[in-house]
């Protein structure tokens, strides 16, 4: 599937190119470009739908869809790394939230508006999504009434892409194939409010969900299931209502009871599992396993230029170890410590981050050594490769010297790519995970007060997270243990919060959880009143709240709407 991308894409380009004569140098049969004709073929409509995947895979540490430095960096969950604040200094306005402006051209050295970028790029991907969309509906009848199924894809593609601009910026245009250019310019990112937003991604999702085959002959492609599971995921947002100013003032108890009706199909289907060990996870040799629910298929050496490696993680592998560059995604004390352990083998919710780490002394959830590497340890579970410290690390003395691991692979490995210093992998960038799906089903369960039917679903991934040693050299103690019960509201939600953070860590879910809980502001204030004694740097950081939970509209839009777009609020 992956091969197609490239050229197909410069053939699309040619069609539109031709389409904008209007000169008599023009007026010429073109060559090796295709025809509308051509285009409306069932083999080229599914040629388009592939071009609309692969967009997900085009993306770059400046616009990335493995969102660590929107989900990660905001959270606590990692400090920006690389040689300094000035290093990509947009990285560091998300660190600290007050620099954080419309216009982040503004920033020196960069001269890159990372947040408009990002916000383009989306809205590329959506493009071509409603082309396929729109080629679909102007195909011949006989054509058109077999391709359901591309229409569902397309859509599904779409969703994503809309459900990353969502979470990022709360407010935001809804374009589709219906619309005229004049309808297109006329469009402001408030003529649907936030619950019909939500409502229009759902759509998507479960337009996917009742028109494609629970499996997938092509690894890669959507399916019915991955359908239904995004869905649920997008209706786990939505049950979360908010005013205007991002509080939390309601939760949709029937939208909940659909989540844990969508996850436990799922489950039935018997499609995902767990996977036996933690690892396999996050190594190359066992992406589209049972976890994978749906993830961006990475590629090198696949015709396109630069192929569609982790160019979202270019820059986050470390200083030495024979990767070359650039210690960027640094992960904080307040994380690693959120997986000690106690007697019991229950996380220290109250205790752990009192202090650092210390390997020797502190008993942990074996999850810590999956997730971060560091001093004395092995990278990768390669007892010939141990974390060299401070060696590692472009400036220890700011963000300190641990590396995070999922999005990495072994130096050596086959899947590893080049562009001068910058290490990219073929790994896959997985979205979903069969764990966030059952945790998504535990947590809707507590929040409608069924908090002991949600104790076997969290404990099943703390068995799993048990058995994950084999792989481990024991440089840890490692303890974990079950909870057989909870016996409130409060302390169901603190375990299950305190999972997700174990079971999906660096994987840049974080902030979108705090935002979604409508716990941003407590959550960031507690982290920053003990890091800023251990990170300087961070003296400054604050979190505004009703202001820092969603990024800015980019100013640059606002302008080329004419004044339309309006601009969150606070900034």
């Amino acid at each position: 599937m992956k091969q197609l991308i490239y050229p197909l894409f410069c053939s699309l380009l040619a069609l539109q190119l031709t389409a904008c004569g209007g000169s008599d140098d023009l007026d010429v049969p073109p060559k090796a470009v295709l025809t509308p004709d051509q285009v409306t073929t069932v083999s080229n409509i599914d040629a388009l739908v592939i071009a609309t995947y692969s967009y997900l895979g085009n993306d770059h540490y400046t616009a990335p869809n493995f969102l660590w430095p929107t989900g990660n960096l905001r959270a606590g969950d990692a400090h920006k790394g690389g040689n300094g604040p000035s290093d990509i200094f947009a990285y560091h306005a998300l660190s600290m939230f007050e620099p954080i402006v419309p216009e982040m051209e503004s920033f020196p050295p960069d001269l890159i508006d990372l947040n408009d970028k990002k916000w383009s790029r989306n809205y590329t991907g959506i493009s071509r999504a409603n082309e396929v969309l729109r080629v679909i509906a102007n195909a011949d009848s006989q054509v058109r009434d077999t391709l359901q199924q591309k229409v569902a894809e397309a859509r599904f593609v779409r969703a994503l892409f809309y459900f990353d601009l969502k979470i990022h910026h709360k407010w935001i245009p809804w374009i589709d194939e219906t619309l005229s250019q004049e309808q297109i310019l006329a469009a402001s990112n408030r003529d649907l409010t936030d619950q019909q937003l939500w409502d229009k991604i759902a759509e998507d999702f479960r337009f996917a969900m009742n028109n494609l085959p629970d499996v997938q002959k092509d690894v890669g492609r959507a399916s019915a299931l991955s359908a239904k599971a995004l869905l649920a995921k997008t209706l786990l947002y939505q049950a979360y209502e908010q005013d205007d100013q991002h509080n939390v003032i309601a939760i949709n108890t029937d939208k909940l009871n659909e989540v844990i009706r969508l996850v436990t199909e799922v489950e039935q289907s018997n499609v995902y599992n767990l996977h036996d060990d933690y690892a396999k996870n996050f190594l190359v040799d066992y992406e589209n396993g049972v976890e994978s629910v749906f993830a961006i298929q990475r590629s090198l050496n696949d015709g396109s230029p630069d192929g569609r490696g982790s160019w979202a993680s270019a820059l986050n592998a470390p200083q030495s170890g024979g990767f070359g560059c650039c210690g960027f995604h640094v992960p904080t004390e307040n994380f690693v410590n959120a997986f000690k352990t106690g007697a019991d083998g229950l996380p220290l919710f109250d205790t752990g981050n009192n202090a650092i780490y210390n390997k020797d002394t502190d008993a942990v959830d074996p999850r810590l050594d999956h997730t971060v590497a560091m001093e004395g340890k092995p990278f990768k579970y390669d007892a010939n490769l141990i974390h060299g410290g401070d060696s590692w690390s472009r400036a220890p003395a700011i963000y300190g010297n641990y590396t995070g691991m999922k999005d990495l692979e072994h130096p050596d490995c086959d899947c590893r790519g080049e562009n001068g210093p910058f290490p990219i992998f073929s790994l896959n960038t997985v979205l979903v995970r069969f764990s966030d799906v059952l945790l998504w089903k535990a947590e809707a369960l507590i929040e409608l007060d069924r908090m002991n039917e949600a104790v076997p679903v969290i404990n099943r991934l703390r068995q799993r997270a048990a058995a994950s040693t084999a792989r481990l050299n024991n440089a840890s103690i490692y303890r974990i243990g079950q909870y057989s019960a909870f016996n409130s509201k409060d302390e169901a939600r603190q375990a299950l919060r305190w999972e997700r953070r174990l079971e999906l860590g660096l994987e840049g879910h974080r902030f979108f959880d705090l935002v979604r809980w409508g716990i941003a502001k407590e959550s960031l204030d507690q982290y920053f009143l003990i890091e800023k004694g251990r990170k300087p740097y961070l003296q400054s950081a604050h979190f505004t709240k009703n202001k820092h939970e969603y990024l800015p509209i980019p100013n640059l839009q606002i302008n080329l709407s004419g004044g339309l777009y309006v601009q969150n609020p606070g900034y």
